[in-house]
């Protein structure tokens, strides 16, 4: 049995991960300051005797003996990290310090996860690790990019440095149950209108792609990629298969049977126009590859949206 910390352990991503290494016998100590996690999304495991949920703000140190740190925290959704930038930036450059000290301290190996929006607005598609990104470092989203950007500077220059045991996922859009359906993220966004019969929403044209990556699919590459020897990363984790935004609206109104119509507003400041990522070092170093389709998350997805709205 390991003892595990997962910050950000009350959102969606973190939440999902505390229930698959619970799951796996593990002892779990989930952080999260519920900015944007919520004690619904844990409330299931409150009683299970290998839980522990603490309410706490990773840019304040911590000091938990655990084996293992996921650093998940951190507003992941526009609508979120822009609400308070410099709190973004915060968490992901002082809460990074926090856990990397805390890592260094206890010897514990420690995963961080990235984005694919360290890439930026990409001029290389679809997106290798290799590729240096693309990146606005003083536009709206900047808090979140080079927040994470820097946070993945500081877990190098910790392994480097310090010797620390770390590991780095990249992290492409993700989608599935316990989605905050007030997140601006597009998934949830077009499920909500349709299942509401509300115009569904396209910035820009809606020729501009994204990649989808079902939850437990994520999930399953991140355990991986904390459990490998030898290899710290970055790695990207996400599905390659590639769709337009009119390509996933059309495909939710028809599996929700939603009589919404299509409305268009300008694109926002620095949204990418394309996004996907070159899987082959997870396939290689992981032995990873997403197994769920668009069509069938998209169902179970929609299933839990309609009992929550």
């Amino acid at each position: 049995m390991k003892r595990v910390l997962v910050t950000g352990g009350a959102g969606f991503l973190g939440s999902h991960l505390c229930d698959r290494l619970i799951g796996e016998g593990n002892d779990v100590i989930c952080v999260d300051n519920l900015f944007t996690g919520s004690k619904d999304n844990i409330r299931h495991l409150l009683s299970n005797p290998y839980f522990e949920f603490i309410r706490h703000d990773i840019t304040e140190p911590l000091y938990v003996e655990v084996d293992q740190i996921y650093n998940l925290a951190c507003p992941a959704s526009p609508v979120h990290y822009q609400y308070n930038p410099i709190k973004t930036a915060k968490t992901s450059i002082h809460g990074a310090l926090n856990m990397l000290g805390l890592a260094k301290r206890v010897k514990a190996r420690i995963l961080q996860a990235s984005t694919s929006e360290v890439y930026g607005d990409p001029e290389v598609h679809p997106q290798p690790e290799t590729y240096r990104g693309c990146v606005n470092p003083i536009g709206l989203r900047s808090c979140y990019d080079e927040g994470k950007r820097m946070a993945e500077t500081l877990f190098f220059d910790y392994y480097r440095q310090h010797q620390v045991d770390i590991r780095v996922v990249r992290i492409f859009n993700t989608y599935g149950p316990r989605m905050n359906q007030n997140d601006g993220r597009v998934v949830s966004n077009f499920i909500v209108q349709a299942l509401k019969g509300q115009d569904i929403t396209i910035y820009g044209d809606g020729m501009q792609t994204r990649s989808f990556c079902y939850v437990d699919d994520l999930i399953d590459g991140v355990i991986r990629m904390m459990n490998c020897e030898g290899f710290v990363g970055p790695v990207n984790i996400g599905n390659p298969g590639e769709f337009t935004m009119l390509e996933l609206a059309q495909k939710i109104i028809a599996m929700t049977d939603s009589k919404s119509k299509l409305v268009f507003e300008p694109l926002p400041s620095d949204d990418p126009t394309q996004r996907q990522p070159v899987i082959d070092l997870a396939k290689e170093k992981l032995g990873w590859n997403p197994t769920i389709d668009l069509n069938a998350g998209l169902e179970k997805t929609i299933a839990y949206f309609k009992k929550v709205i």
